[in-house]
């Protein structure tokens, strides 16, 4: 009797024994005893997948998963829990390089901090001087270091990973970028003068935190109070590269911008475009300037941002 219903069915899964039996929605022919914790259907040790409590189905796993790849924080990153993972891996990048310093000396510093005159032939120097500090001077670099981490603390979460790492490295283009608007080569020094440090870096999420303060309606009384204090000390302190805290704090304000008020509905890709737009114009800030100059020598001292 029951292989004759199944051939009426048109060779479609088999009809269990007993009607009335649970069976998989996944594999109807199976009967399942089973049940999902998530959704209470039954489910055949096929479509049976360990959960914290229990057994759950596929279904309701991939269905989990793709919740949790959704969740977003108000300006697009993922929503992650513990430590700031990139903050740490700057300050680690950072804390290595000092000691590269030390043991390689003044010709690895001069290797890779920007001088403006070495702008065309070498132009990596405009990232990698944002990782020098000045080894004569260790409060340079814990200073620094003690503001990123706090400044890691309240970005990183909110932007996410990647959008955190973007403000910090287009910033420190952007304060290398600053001081090469502001050197003029005829002047000889600030041409020719090697700039060094995390500052521009760190003015620049600076910036972007005012920013997302202000579009959050927070107050950003503290922000405005911290990043004068720092102003006036580059005017007032000798060695210190105003030119790059500027330079950093205009762009993080700008990526600031573009990551806090981008629409939700096309927020990633404005946000990308964006970036994009604010690297594109610095790149040619920068062609603009070398075109219209003309490279100077050697450098001779050394400045930390």
């Amino acid at each position: 009797m029951t292989s004759a219903r199944s051939g009426s069915n048109g060779g479609g899964p088999p009809e269990p024994a007993n009607p009335n039996a649970p069976v998989c929605p996944r594999h109807p022919g199976r009967i399942s005893y089973v049940s999902c914790q998530r959704c209470g259907r039954p489910a055949c040790p096929d479509c049976q997948r360990p959960a914290a409590v229990g057994i759950q189905c596929v279904d309701c796993v991939r269905e989990n998963k793709n919740a949790q790849r959704s969740a977003r924080t108000q300006f697009g990153g993922t929503v992650r829990t513990g430590q700031p993972i990139v903050t740490w891996v700057i300050i680690a990048l950072c804390v290595v390089v000092l000691i590269l310093e030390y043991v390689l000396g003044q010709r690895f510093e001069f290797k890779f901090a920007y001088i403006p005159a070495a702008t065309l032939a070498e132009p990596w120097r405009m990232l990698t001087a944002s990782l020098l500090h000045d080894t004569s001077f260790l409060p340079h670099l814990l200073f620094n270091m003690y503001a990123l981490w706090l400044l890691g603390q309240a970005l990183e979460p909110a932007l996410g990973r990647i959008r955190f790492l973007a403000v910090y490295v287009v910033s420190a283009l952007g304060s290398s970028v600053a001081v090469l608007l502001m050197a003029a080569p005829e002047n000889g020094g600030a041409w020719v003068t090697p700039v060094i440090g995390a500052s521009g870096a760190i003015f620049g999420l600076f910036g972007a935190l005012f920013v997302i303060f202000r579009r959050l309606g927070r107050s950003t009384k503290q922000i405005l109070i911290i990043i004068g204090i720092n102003a006036v000390l580059g005017f007032l302190v000798p060695h210190v590269a105003w030119q790059a805290h500027l330079g950093g704090l205009i762009t993080g304000a700008l990526l600031g911008v573009v990551l806090a008020y981008a629409p939700r509905n096309r927020r990633t890709v404005l946000q990308v475009g964006g970036i994009i737009a604010v690297v594109v114009l610095l790149g040619l800030l920068t062609l603009a300037k070398v075109l219209v100059t003309s490279p100077m020598y050697l450098p001779t001292s050394l400045v930390f941002a």
